[in-house]
């Protein structure tokens, strides 16, 4: 039979045999499959970038344990030389390290506990209630974000320790923390995505906005309460601005005041200086730290799915 085609007939695609769907299959990558080289690159890459953060660690680490300061690259190892506590005891007996943490326990706490009593209540105003200039009270709670903190310190520290009379006090510390504008979009982001039919059953039952939010809505949005916790927890942890101007007594101080304050006056009493700020450094960051190794996942994944998921 003629293959030849008939004028203005298309000729026929061939059809290709399995041989030869084997054999580009051979030659082909699966789709999605990443490539030997490239992965080895993104591993070599990944190593690097988390080599290069943890020198820091390491030389923080290696420093507090060592008997006198090594600047040579091999003071940065861990063990590299003789290795002692002294440090941690000289840093203790300068400045306490047990109150730091308190003073610091204490201001943290306070802080992330009324984030989220008053970002929760502002978070379900703004997602659930109807009222007049709701969408310019959120504008604003946006536009709080981009005010540097630095820009209010004077008019705050007239404020709250001339005319409240609250310095050496740990309410005077918290004060400018209370609210967290940050909190309060996780919130609404998250009471936005729940259903309005557990809202408008609970109201038919006879129950009111605030035993709706405390019954049924925190219940539903545990998720918020850990993200709010985490996001809040770093910055007053590791202040030092604000509480440097308002506590001048050491016994309120918190563990970074308390270490600023070391630097300066204290440090020319110890054998080793630098050990004994590195250790203290160290007690200061391990609160942190243990946090993000323990909540790792939800530091990588809430922040993002909080704007986007609720």
């Amino acid at each position: 039979m003629s293959t030849v085609p008939f004028p203005g007939e298309r000729p026929a695609t061939p059809v290709p045999t399995a041989a030869a769907r084997e054999a580009a299959g051979r030659t082909r990558p699966p789709r999605g499959r990443v490539r030997p080289s490239a992965a080895v690159v993104r591993v070599v890459v990944l190593a690097l970038g988390a080599l290069l953060f943890l020198v820091p660690f390491l030389s923080m680490v290696s420093g507090s344990l060592q008997v006198a300061a090594d600047p040579s690259p091999a003071g940065l190892l861990p063990g590299a030389g003789e290795t002692t506590l002294d440090n941690y005891r000289a840093i203790d007996e300068a400045i306490s390290l047990g109150s730091g943490l308190l003073n610091s326990g204490i201001f943290a706490g306070g802080v992330i506990l009324a984030t989220i009593v008053f970002g929760s209540l502002a978070g379900y105003a703004l997602a659930q209630l109807e009222f007049r200039g709701r969408g310019a009270v959120f504008a604003l709670a946006l536009l709080v974000q981009v005010v540097p903190f630095q820009l209010l310190l004077v008019p705050l520290y007239i404020l709250v320790a001339r005319d409240y009379g609250l310095a050496d006090t740990h309410l005077g510390v918290m004060l400018p923390f209370l609210i967290n504008s940050t909190a309060v979009i996780i919130f609404r982001q998250y009471f936005l995505q729940l259903p309005q039919d557990v809202f408008e059953a609970a109201r038919m039952d006879g129950a009111s906005e605030l035993r709706v939010l405390r019954s049924v809505a925190l219940p539903m949005v545990r998720p918020a309460l850990l993200t709010v916790v985490l996001v809040t927890f770093i910055g007053p942890w590791n202040e030092f601005l604000w509480p440097f101007l308002v506590t001048k007594e050491a016994d309120q101080q918190p563990l970074a005041v308390s270490l600023a304050n070391f630097i300066t006056t204290l440090s020319g009493q110890v054998a080793n200086p630098t050990g004994a700020v590195l250790a203290g450094a160290c007690v200061l960051a391990a609160p942190a730290v243990a946090l993000f190794l323990v909540f790792q996942r939800r530091f990588t994944s809430t922040d993002i799915g909080s704007s986007v998921k609720g």
